[in-house]
């Protein structure tokens, strides 16, 4: 049986080998590389379905476990999927719930069947298997669903790396199986492995076995220095086919982003854009800004001059400034438009640099132009 979700290479950067294609999925072709927003409860906080579409979003994210706990899989079913329910008309990919299994460490116990947890809303016992997690995404009705698989801290020793990882394998082959709707729904397998070369070569060359339409890059991002967390991508991809997305999970800092492209990464997301604007914090092509500072308050500038979202349009550093004082709503949403926006754009950008084979140039001249920190953003 054909996947419903095929992939596409559609030029490779002469100057950098970077890679632009095309996901094909049952709600539409999407453009790679890509960033993808992140609506935890089937919602990217402050900005609307119909806005992120407008923005040039293609797929956006859903959270399993969140979904699961409330509305519950079976209202969003009823509904007739996340996309119905949520009205959003391009793709969408569900995670397994694997990140809860790290960072909610002090409420859960795992298993070789899968993982018991603590209700975050009541207190009451969850358990998740690899299976229960597919069935649950089968009943969001995602174009992509994630492998059921454990993001491991890091430090983390070599043998429990190893452990986790040869368990996430049996794990990925049992949600496999489990899939009900192969023919609607994707699945991507997560290589893991931690800070362990030849772990995470075993991992991929596992994954690729069972075959897989996607593959991703689980386990980084989760508190490992910059260096590391390039390696760990390096050594993931080395062993993936050429022809299949390739999925970063968990990244959006400006560094990452341009740093995946590099290494053949198709697909990134993060909470980050609109985490940082509820905090005052914005992306702009100039570097970092923080609005709260009192220099803002009489600049009557846009946010960002080379942005053409909503917020940079209409918008100027004084109103934002005052907006976040008064702790006003509207403040808030204005600069989760803008670093969505920001981010969409990048990839963009990004894009057209490698089709016109000048990646390189492209990557250092941003990095150089926005003087970000080493947090990227």
């Amino acid at each position: 049986m054909s996947s419903p979700v095929t992939f596409e290479i559609t030029h490779v950067c002469k100057q950098s080998g970077a890679r632009t294609g095309i996901l094909h999925t049952p709600h539409g072709d999407v453009e790679t590389p890509m960033f993808m927003p992140v609506g935890t409860q089937a919602t990217v906080k402050f900005i609307s379905p119909e806005e992120l579409y407008q923005m040039g979003a293609g797929v956006v994210l859903a959270n399993t476990y969140h979904l699961w706990l409330r509305p519950g899989e079976e209202i969003v079913a009823k509904a007739g999927g996340v996309q119905k329910f949520m009205n959003y008309k391009g793709p969408m990919l569900t995670d397994s719930g694997g990140f809860q299994v790290f960072s909610l460490s002090d409420t859960r116990k795992i298993s070789e069947e899968g993982v018991m947890f603590r209700n975050t809303l009541n207190g009451d016992k969850l358990f998740l298997s690899p299976e229960k997690s597919i069935q649950i995404q089968n009943k969001i009705g995602a174009d992509i669903m994630m492998s059921f698989d454990e993001c491991i801290p890091y430090p983390a020793t070599r043998e429990y790396a190893e452990r986790s990882m040869l368990r996430t394998l049996r794990w990925a082959e049992r949600g496999k199986n489990a899939n009900t709707r192969p023919d609607e729904q994707a699945i991507f397998g997560i290589v893991q492995g931690g800070d362990n070369e030849d772990l995470r070569d075993y991992c991929a060359e596992k994954l690729v076995e069972m075959d897989f339409p996607g593959y991703a890059v689980g386990g980084t991002s989760v508190g490992e220095d910059k260096e590391t967390m390039y390696r760990m991508v390096r050594w993931s991809v080395e062993k993936l086919p050429e022809d299949k997305p390739r999925y970063l999970m968990g990244v959006g800092a400006v560094n990452d982003l341009l740093e995946a492209i590099s290494l053949n990464i198709d697909m990134c997301d993060c909470v980050l854009p609109t985490r940082i604007a509820r905090h005052g914090t914005l992306m702009t092509s100039q570097g970092r800004i923080n609005i709260k500072k009192a220099m803002y308050a009489e600049d009557f500038t846009p946010l960002d001059p080379e942005c053409d979202c909503y917020c940079c349009r209409n918008y100027t550093k004084a109103y934002l400034n005052h907006l976040f004082r008064c702790q006003e709503g509207f403040g808030t949403r204005l600069m989760s438009i803008h670093n969505i926006r920001f981010l969409l754009r990048l990839m963009e950008d990004a894009r057209t640099a490698i089709k016109e084979d000048r990646f390189n140039d492209f990557k250092e001249e941003k990095l150089k132009n926005m003087k970000f920190d080493s947090r990227g953003f």
